[in-house]
């Protein structure tokens, strides 16, 4: 007998688009056999553009370049077989690759005021609508803009192009083969705006002028260049050019101004296009000549056998000009002429006078001096000898207590009354407690501040403090201050103040900053120490603890730490208090693996995947499970909340091909798809067949609920979906009840049930807090009940 030949691969119906290439290809059992090819019935003998090939055998019909006649149902036939599939002949919209490239790579580019004119050829299957969009808003016409739509182009026209105008386009082009969109730039170029006021007067004199102003907020799409300022007299009508200023040089100084007059500016930026328009001041007015007023009386530092040593402070009229130095005038008690020190004016404000002669009195007076000339002198210094100092100083005053606590004191003080001829070398700070009668000393040398902290003082106690001032005839009178020693804060015991912000479970993103601040209260200051899983922190974490708050900072999040967190408080008494926290570091989850398809039951298909890599560090990631029916098809999703690796689609229609992906999903986001590559298509049963019914014997098939699969407890984030699932079987087909921490779901409509088959379902789709408890599932028939329990936790806040 002879074989008969058969089919091994049928046809496939192709979607192409218009002057792409395509192919329709069968395989058949026999490699011998010849077959013949038809379009929408009649036998292909010449069409153009098509050709044949047979490889052993496989047929092909092949089209280089599809044309709209190409459309249409092909047939392969022999004398035992036939198989059939179609070219739909798809004709969307089409921009000249070179034309597309050009014009989304490289930016249209004019000058404002210029006309804009920006064409688009296309082709494809009429009607095609073109939409022009400015920054995500549609144009429309008006004065200046024209949007023109014809059957071939459409083009943007500009008459007059502004600065405004600059931005992103996008051109929108759409019929019903599909969609095509361009990204366009547009940049208009033009001078620069004014520079940014006001203009700011730094410095006035009778001399001189110094302004200072900002660059523009644009520069119309060019670099500055400089800037040119320019000064106009009050009173006179013309503007006189001063000079330039680089583009970096934002002030400018002149000397072309006389004094008390008044002046305004302005300034203009530059770049290649011109000058913008000017930015000007208020009037500026040249300030008058004015020399310093007089200092206060120089005061005497020091003395000794032929020298003295002044100082004195600023004038408080310092003129209009600052002061460059002073000079020094010297005479004898009684004498009326005053005699230059120095030759030059003194920079610093203290000076010592040498050759001096030993035992006469003298007077100091100083003068501050401008660029206006040599001030007013002050007044006379109380006189002075010139020698040694022979007496001891007087007594400080003002002695009083700045600040205390339960173990220090601390005084301050002013200098003694000054004398004629005595100095002061240092201070002598002494104490005694209430029960002793002797003086000790606080410091083995004199001390040179008005200032001094006495330490290690017993709490509660009353002591007796004085200060003597001290120079080389030895120390003065005393000054002396009864006070006592504050009583010790009292211990507070180390404790975490904790409120609604401190959480004890934070989700980072790896990558992301770890900074979790915790405060406390303790008196006195606790030790304090961070763990992590009961070791120390790595050396990438740090810890700033001042001012009753303590604070772990990690900049950039690892995997690697995640875990359990513990800080802790312990004061001088052994008083402990110590608080944990969970950090999970987590990230958007990587893709899965491959995906294989298989025909484990009759009809269905499962679908499986390897795991993702995220699996290794995210407890919580799942899976989801998408179709469509077609290459361009829309991905529609069937199934969700998947924590294994296998999922069966079961709702398969013979004849079509399907396509699958598959997501990785936490509460971060989703990962990118892993997809299969070849579609899967159910064949269609053609053979003819009878079916001979067995005499039925009846058996009693009714039995009660049974949970084939239990609830499983969940844990989710807010805002996610969540779904749980059991199967239950049971005849008659059991009555599924949902509860939630006991109330009955039946009639709320916040909750999707679904029974599909015995596999039942609860959906929320907007997980909030409030959906966290005990959820129960009940199965009823005639013959019993049957229950499954899950728990529900969420994560987050609302």
């Amino acid at each position: 007998s002879v074989l008969r030949c058969r089919v091994n691969k049928p046809l496939v119906d192709v979607r192409v688009v218009k002057g792409e290439p395509t192919e329709l290809s069968c395989t058949v059992s026999n490699k011998d056999v010849q077959g013949t090819w038809f379009k929408d019935g009649l036998k292909i003998k010449n069409m153009e553009g098509v050709r044949f090939e047979k490889q052993g055998s496989v047929h092909k019909l092949i089209i280089d370049k599809v044309e709209d006649f190409h459309a249409g149902k092909y047939r392969f036939e022999t004398e035992d077989i036939k198989t059939e599939a179609s070219i739909f002949v798809e004709d969307p919209p089409q921009v000249d690759k070179v034309l597309l490239k050009n014009l989304t790579n490289v930016p249209t580019v004019t000058k404002a005021g210029q006309k804009v004119k920006i064409k688009i050829p296309f082709e494809g299957q009429l009607p095609i609508k073109a939409t022009w969009l400015k920054d995500g808003m549609e144009l429309v016409d008006d004065t200046r803009i024209r949007v023109d739509k014809a059957d071939t182009f459409t083009m943007l026209s500009i008459s007059s192009s502004e600065r405004k105008d600059c931005g992103d386009y996008k051109v929108r082009l759409k019929n019903d083969h599909g969609v095509l969109e361009m990204n366009l730039k547009l940049v208009v170029i033009d001078k620069p705006e004014q520079p940014t006021g006001p203009i700011k007067v730094i410095e006035s004199s009778s001399n001189d002028i110094t302004i200072q102003w900002k660059p523009p907020k644009d520069d119309g799409g060019k670099p500055v260049q400089s800037y040119i300022i320019q000064m106009q007299q009050v009173g006179k009508e013309e503007w006189v050019t001063l000079g330039e200023t680089p583009k970096t040089c934002t002030t400018f100084t002149t000397n072309k101004v006389e004094q008390d007059m008044g002046y305004y500016f302005r300034v203009r930026a530059v770049n290649v296009e011109g000058a913008s328009e000017a930015l000007e001041s208020d009037e500026v007015k040249a300030a008058s000549k004015a020399i310093p007023g007089p200092p206060d009386p120089p005061e005497i530092v020091s003395t000794g056998k032929e020298t003295i040593t002044i100082s004195w402070k600023v004038p408080h009229r310092t003129g209009s000009s600052r002061i460059v130095g002073y000079t020094v005038q010297k005479r004898k008690k009684g004498a009326s002429t005053w005699v230059p020190v120095t030759n030059v004016p003194v920079a610093d404000r203290k000076l010592k006078m040498t050759n001096l002669k030993m035992g006469l009195q003298y007077e100091f007076r100083v003068a501050a001096v401008n660029a206006a000339g040599v001030g007013e002198a002050s007044a006379p210094s109380h006189p002075a000898f010139a020698r040694d100092s022979t007496e001891p100083p007087g007594q400080v005053r003002d002695l009083r207590v700045s600040s205390r606590d339960s173990t220090s004191i601390t005084l301050t003080w002013k200098t003694p009354e000054p004398k004629d001829g005595v100095d002061v070398k240092g201070y002598e700070v002494e104490m005694r407690s209430y029960v002793n009668l002797n003086w000790t000393k606080c410091s083995v040398l004199p001390i040179k501040a008005t200032t001094y902290t006495v330490k290690g003082l017993q709490a509660k106690e009353l002591y007796f403090l004085r200060v003597r001032a001290v120079n080389d005839s030895g120390p003065g009178e005393a000054a002396e201050l009864e006070t006592f020693v504050e009583a010790p804060p009292p211990v507070v015991p180390p404790r975490f103040l904790i409120n609604d912000r401190v959480k004890t479970l934070l989700v980072i993103k790896a990558g992301n900053t770890i900074r979790v601040p915790m405060h406390f209260e303790a008196s006195p200051d606790p030790v304090v120490t961070w763990l992590k899983d009961g070791h120390p922190l790595p050396k990438r974490a740090s810890i700033n603890t001042e001012h009753g708050a303590t604070q772990l900072l990690i900049e950039a999040a690892e995997f690697s730490d995640t875990g359990t967190y513990t800080v802790e408080l312990q004061n001088q008494s052994g008083n402990k208090e110590s608080f944990s926290f969970q950090v999970q570091v987590t990230d958007v989850p990587q893709s899965p693996g491959p995906v294989l398809l298989e025909e484990n039951v009759p009809k269905t298909v499962t679908v499986t995947w390897e795991p993702s890599a995220s699996e290794k560090w995210e407890s919580d990631l799942y899976y989801t499970v998408l179709k469509r029916e077609s290459q361009k098809g829309l991905w529609h999703t069937i199934g969700d909340m998947i924590h294994t690796n296998k999922f069966t689609y079961t709702k398969l229609i013979p004849g079509r091909d399907y396509y699958f992906r598959v997501v990785a999903k936490n509460c971060l986001g989703t990962s990118g798809p892993s997809e299969t590559v070849q579609p899967w298509r159910l064949q269609k049963q053609k053979a003819d067949f009878q079916v001979k019914q067995r005499e039925y014997k009846g058996v009693n098939q009714n039995q009660p609920p049974r949970f084939l699969v239990q609830l499983k407890p969940r844990v989710v984030t807010v805002g996610t979906e969540c779904q749980m699932s059991c199967a239950v079987t049971g005849h008659p087909q059991p009555k599924i009840t949902w509860y939630k921490d006991g109330r009955d779901l039946s009639k709320d409509p916040t909750y999707l049930r679904k029974n599909v088959f015995g596999v039942c379902s609860l959906m929320i789709l907007g997980v909030v807090k409030n959906d966290e408890g005990e959820y129960m599932v009940e199965a009823s028939n005639d013959l019993g009940r049957a229950f499954s329990k899950a728990s529900l936790t969420v994560k987050g806040n609302n």
